[in-house]
């Protein structure tokens, strides 16, 4: 117990001890020896207090021969915190300012890193993801031959597959909304924003391992706003729905929905066969 007690307040007075220190070094006017405490305190996983020092002394030392390495290590530190934001902006900082330094290579890719890292969710709005997928652009423009282009090439792939999943969200929301036209004040329908928002989805992801769900909802949603249409405008949509479904046959033959593809076509026919008469 007393071995337990000293222990304790040995490590609190070591604590204070370096907080006092560090407090004296925030106070010095000596920019050289903030800079390197900054530095221990970045070897020392202390990245808190490294991008407060160095904030400090950025620039003061641009220009000199610690100006690369500073801001450099600000970027790295602020990532490191997980201000992902923050360290994107000072990455990006030291490309503009050293494009041929001796950190370019590795700022280029850790502005995509950051970006990266600070995406949201798919559901949410994904313009953040498009500035990531730009940087990473821009570094295997850069740096084709790059160590980490591979892992640049692996992440554009996620953030795409993001993008994709954002748009097959909102797919099938609007097709869930169905008839609600609450959210048309507009015009338009839910089921023809669905098929919009689809059909753009398969253009602009046309290799997608989702593009079958896309495919999916444009068949349900033609087939639903032929079924909610006034009569004046049935008979031409469930003839383009009876295409879709034949469409989607022709495109996923083996698919686990091609009952329900051939129900509709069934239901299709019947309606234009009927109203011919």
């Amino acid at each position: 117990m007393k071995k337990l007690l000293f222990t304790s307040l040995l490590m609190v007075v070591l604590l204070s001890g370096c907080a006092n220190e560090y407090n004296r070094v925030l106070k010095t006017d000596n920019y050289d020896y903030k800079y390197e405490y900054a530095k221990e305190c970045f070897a020392n996983g202390k990245y808190t207090r490294a991008v407060m020092l160095l904030q400090e002394v950025v620039t003061i030392l641009k220009g000199s021969d610690n100006g690369q390495e500073c801001l450099y290590m600000l970027a790295m530190a602020s990532y490191c915190s997980k201000d992902y934001e923050t360290a994107a902006q000072y990455f990006k900082r030291y490309f503009q300012s050293y494009p041929k330094g001796i950190y370019a290579e590795m700022a280029s890719f850790y502005v995509g890193e950051s970006l990266y890292m600070s995406t949201p969710e798919a559901r949410l709005d994904q313009t953040p993801t498009m500035s990531a997928i730009s940087a990473y652009q821009e570094f295997l423009e850069m740096f084709p031959g790059a160590r980490l282009k591979d892992v640049a090439q692996q992440r554009l792939y996620e953030l795409q597959d993001k993008l994709v999943d954002k748009e097959l969200h909102s797919a099938k929301l609007y097709y869930d909304l169905g008839s609600y036209f609450g959210n048309c004040l507009s015009g338009g329908s839910n089921y023809e924003a669905c098929i919009i928002t689809a059909q753009n989805a398969i253009r602009d992801f046309p290799y997608s391992e989702k593009r079958e769900q896309f495919a999916l909802l444009v068949m349900k949603s033609k087939y639903e706003l032929a079924e909610s249409s006034v009569e004046a405008k049935k008979i031409e949509r469930f003839r383009d729905a009876e295409d879709e479904c034949y469409g989607f046959l022709n495109e996923y033959p083996d698919s686990e929905n091609k009952k329900l593809a051939e129900r509709y076509i069934e239901h299709c026919k019947k309606y234009t066969k009927e109203s011919s008469l």
